[in-house]
């Protein structure tokens, strides 16, 4: 615990067996309460290499739901055990969880009730081996959805990041895609809400056995980006109303 909060790391795994030892080693367990890993319908060995490392917060999912669906299932175990803060650390061993801390301290001391760790804050994101085309991709969605939702933010795309149990309360993230967009969705919702997002800099790490979305994938989401940050100009504005924008109901 933390200044008397629960913290709980989530990690929505998919085929992440041969990644999740390293990253579940780098966990400060003398901070972090419990870990919940949730398997979207793997076709490798993950749930085992979870039970072998001492992980007893397991969810299988029986068949493949999406990222998104995956992220909803990590969220809804974390509050159902108590979580007063949930940080979401991806297995394929791209972020460091030794940000952990950091990332706790500023929402348990009351500072922010959201942080990124932020890959493009500083140069760890083409040092890290981030491909050049995803990187000028990130830059200029980000540019976009800046204006497009008057923010100022390094960047929306990380999928590390950190969360107080009250935004994970009130924001209707059950609405959301259950694809990748879903982590757009989610930040679109937040902002909406009136939270500040925090951001620090994270280091980052791109090799074969990491997680990646291929070209095809990549420009389905690009899309389903400039269109959650059209609906948020929109919803803001009061020329249209979408049910993501919408408390979530208790």
């Amino acid at each position: 615990m933390l200044n008397g909060k629960k913290i709980i790391v989530v990690m929505p795994a998919y085929n992440a067996a041969r990644t999740l030892k390293d990253t579940y080693d780098e966990i400060p367990r003398d901070l972090v309460d419990e870990v919940v890993l949730v398997d979207d319908a793997s076709q490798d060995n993950t749930v085992e290499v979870a039970s072998e490392l001492g992980i007893t917060e397991v969810v299988r999912h029986e068949r493949n739901k999406g990222y998104g669906g995956n992220q909803k299932s990590c969220y809804d175990r974390a509050l159902q055990l108590g979580a007063d803060i949930v940080i979401m650390v991806h297995p394929d061993y791209q972020y460091t969880p030794r940000l952990i801390p950091s990332m706790a301290h500023l929402i348990a001391g009351g500072l922010y009730h959201v942080v990124l760790g932020s890959r493009i804050l500083g140069k760890g994101a083409l040092r890290g081996g981030m491909p050049l085309y995803k990187y000028l991709a990130n830059r200029l969605l980000t540019l976009t959805q800046n204006i497009l939702m008057g923010e100022k933010l390094s960047e929306y795309h990380t999928g590390y990041r950190a969360f107080s149990r009250e935004v994970l309360e009130k924001i209707n993230y059950p609405a959301n895609s259950d694809d990748f967009v879903f982590d757009n969705q989610m930040l679109s919702q937040i902002l909406y809400a009136g939270y500040e997002i925090a951001e620090v800099t994270c280091p980052t790490k791109y090799f074969a056995e990491g997680s990646s979305i291929n070209f095809r994938r990549s420009t389905i989401y690009g899309l389903g980006v400039l269109a959650t940050s059209l609906k948020h100009f929109m919803q803001k504005r009061r020329l249209a109303r979408f049910a993501i924008y919408t408390e979530r109901a208790h």
